[in-house]
């Protein structure tokens, strides 16, 4: 369970956000990857050399698999799960000429190498995206990939039993299942919905007057369900204004976000534990910055993508996420 956004100011600066909603602890980390770091696919097959330098916040599991990250041109990407309808290419033979990519890994090798989600489709279509078994799950985790850049174009990345789908996503949003073509013809279901006051009515001689303020909005679906998520996230971008002031346009970001964040307790898994918002990110692409807060700490934290690393072609931990919260007392 995940939620993904990309929304523009009016001065079209573009920002690309998530929830990290997932059942398992997490133990996330922002990481800096600088140009020219090399690393090998878990499948031991290719050795590949980043062209861009990025970060991202992922979990160093034996290798560094990030969730979601910039790089250096504004070129944003995010994994969310898409269980029931990923199917991945079979693994080739070791002597196979082809590259392989494994799911965990679609998001370090498009951050790596790509300035612009035209060319991350581009690429995409050249590699084969393989299964593999993750060390905090001990499944194959079923995926689909948002991108977007600084231009606003947002795409989503889907491989399913016919094939691998990449399209243009106009809403600029993404969740779980089904599929992104699904998501938007759903949105229909939902014309109705407004942010306009429910008028008066008459029914014979009875007249019906709203209970308060949100009227409009009524029959907007509030739970927790992919589909839900989705409508709901797309008609708050869709009817919330972005300031053009930068921080404020963040914090109007958060706050659309906050009306899927998951609170422990009201999502169970079948295994008993909870699937909840463990962390909720937004990049400014045009500034190159990550904001983030985490379920304990509701504070934003701001970091801001390095300069060039002067040589040392190392992964970088800028900060852990996960910290106890804290709060600021008033003297009285």
């Amino acid at each position: 369970m995940c939620t993904a956004i990309t929304v523009q100011t009016p001065q079209r600066e573009a920002y690309f956000g998530r929830t990290m909603d997932f059942s398992y602890q997490l133990e996330p980390e922002l990481y800096f990857i600088p140009k020219g770091y090399e690393w090998k696919n878990l499948l031991n097959t290719h050795k590949i050399r980043n062209q861009y330098s990025f970060m991202g916040i992922g979990q160093d599991i034996s290798r560094i698999i990030f969730a979601d990250g910039v790089n250096e041109m504004g070129f944003a990407a995010a994994m969310l799960y898409f269980p029931g309808y990923a199917v991945y290419d079979p693994i080739a033979s070791p002597d196979s000429k082809g590259l392989s990519i494994t799911a965990l890994e679609v998001v370090n090798f498009l951050l790596g190498l790509c300035p612009s989600v035209d060319q991350a489709a581009s690429l995409l279509r050249s590699v084969r995206i393989v299964g593999a078994e993750d060390s905090v799950t001990h499944s194959i985790a079923p995926l689909h990939w948002i991108m977007a850049d600084q231009s606003g174009k947002c795409m989503v990345a889907e491989k399913t039993a016919d094939g691998l789908h990449i399209m243009e996503n106009p809403m600029g949003v993404l969740t779980n299942s089904p599929d992104l073509s699904w998501h938007l013809t759903n949105l229909r279901n939902y014309m109705n919905v407004t942010s306009d006051q429910t008028p008066e009515r008459e029914w014979d001689s009875v007249k019906l007057t709203p209970f308060g303020q949100g009227g409009g909005t009524f029959g907007l679906p509030g739970d927790y369900t992919s589909p839900s998520r989705f409508v709901r996230t797309a008609w708050l971008k869709s009817h919330t204004p972005l300031p053009a002031d930068r921080q404020a346009a963040v914090n109007t970001c958060f706050h659309i976000m906050d009306s899927v964040t998951i609170p422990k307790g009201a999502v169970m898994t079948s295994r008993g534990t909870p699937s909840y918002t463990q962390y909720t990110a937004f990049i400014d692409l045009t500034a190159k910055e990550y904001f983030f807060k985490t379920y304990d700490d509701s504070r934003i934290t701001a970091v801001k993508l390095p300069a060039a690393s002067g040589g040392d072609l190392k992964a970088v931990s800028l900060v852990r996420l996960n910290k106890p919260a804290s709060f600021d007392w008033l003297e009285v």
